[in-house]
Parts: structure tokens; sequence; C-alpha cells
């Protein structure tokens, strides 16, 4: 699996606020992990059950996560060529393959409140994410993940840093495309919830009751 991240950092780099509310008032954030039932809410996880697991998993209980945003969407050659070429490339894939796409995002906050706020702390996880990501067996399949700025005020305000996960897969046609963009999602994240990136034990998390507020500098 091709697997890559970056960072959008600096001071003028768009904030992930959570929580959020569409301006047309159409969409808004769910705490999934205060309300696991909200998720038939979700137009986009009732209409790709792929996705719905993985917004289950990475909420449940144990999860070094939770989750912001989410949507997922189809790759057409007439509306996405660009994309779908410059991915087809990186995969070294033969043009048959490359004729449709399949690709979502996932919005992720990790749970531990000291590295919530640690850029450092993040990419080093990033990191290690990246390599493991690397080793899955989804040659036709992509992994890239976006660590930017975030403010949270769940029980108070809290300022740190998220991570955009987008998973992308192509196929010879839509249907092949969309199977093999589950079956990468899927091994992703299960490769997250591995126990190494859970909270440590008895640490403060930024979904706890007792939540004070936390600054941190931007980098860039």
């Amino acid at each position: 699996m091709l697997s890559e991240w970056s960072a959008e950092c600096s001071h003028d780099a768009p904030t992930l606020v959570v929580p959020w509310s569409d301006p047309n008032g159409n969409a808004h954030f769910i705490d999934l992990r205060v309300n696991p039932y909200d998720l038939a809410e979700i137009p986009e996880a009732e209409q790709h059950p792929a996705l719905a697991r993985a917004l289950r998993s990475l909420n449940s209980t144990r999860s070094p996560f939770l989750t912001a945003k989410c949507d997922a969407w189809q790759l057409t050659p007439a509306d996405h060529s660009e994309q779908m070429e410059s991915l087809a490339l990186e995969l070294l894939l033969d043009p048959t393959e490359t004729r449709a796409g399949f690709a979502s995002y996932i919005d992720l906050l990790w749970r531990e409140r000291s590295v919530f706020a640690s850029a450092h702390q993040q990419q080093d996880r990033l990191d290690r994410i990246s390599r493991r990501a690397q080793r899955l067996p989804h040659r036709e399949a992509a992994l890239e993940c976006v660590l930017r700025p975030a403010l949270l005020d769940l029980n108070g305000p809290l300022e740190g840093f998220s991570v955009s996960l987008y998973v992308t897969a192509l196929g010879p046609e839509a249907a092949t495309a969309h199977r093999r963009w589950e079956l990468a999602l899927e091994d992703v994240v299960a490769m997250l919830r591995g126990r190494d990136l859970e909270p440590a034990r008895g640490s403060a998390t930024i979904d706890a009751a007792d939540a004070y507020p936390l600054r941190v500098r931007h980098l860039g």
C-alpha cells in the first residue's frame, strides 16, 4: 500500500473546529463516543457500510481516537482525471486498472491529551503508521495522512492537532474500486486500533469531563 503523511500547520492553515455545524444547518458534529447510535444520522455512513464500521471502531471504548468529520466519494476520469493519473503513476498500475476510483476521509483527534497537544508526538506516530501501512497488501490503494491544527471544546477549550485520514483505491470499474477501498479502509482501521497506540493507562484524555484549558504553539 502506498502511504505518506504531510503537515499543514502554519499560522494561516485551516483549523479543524469541534464541535462544528454546516452554515446551512444540514450537518453537524456527532460525538460517536458519547452517542454511538447516532451513527445512523451520518448519511455517508448509511450509504457506505465500510465507513460506518470504521467510524464505529475508531470511536469505541479503547480506541485512541475520536472522529470529527468524514466523507466518501467516487472518482471518475471526467471529474478527477489529474488525481487518478497521478495516483496510478505512484502505484505503478496498468491503465486498465485505473478507470475508476473511490476515496474517503476521516478527521481524527487523538484522545490522549498530551498527544493531542503535541505536533511532534503526532509526527512520530504518523511515521510509525506510514511505515506499517506500506506493508499492507493493497497495491491498488493509498493512505495519506495530513496533520492540521485543531480546536476542541467539548468540556472546555483545548488547542492541538488533528489528522485527516484519506484512503483511496483505483480499479478497472467502479465496483472493483469500491471493493478495494473497503478492504483497504478495513485494514487501515485495524492497524490504527493497535494496542501500542491506545492512550496510556490513567492518562488524561480530551473527552474527559474534567477537561481544562490547554493551548499549544502552531508550527511554522
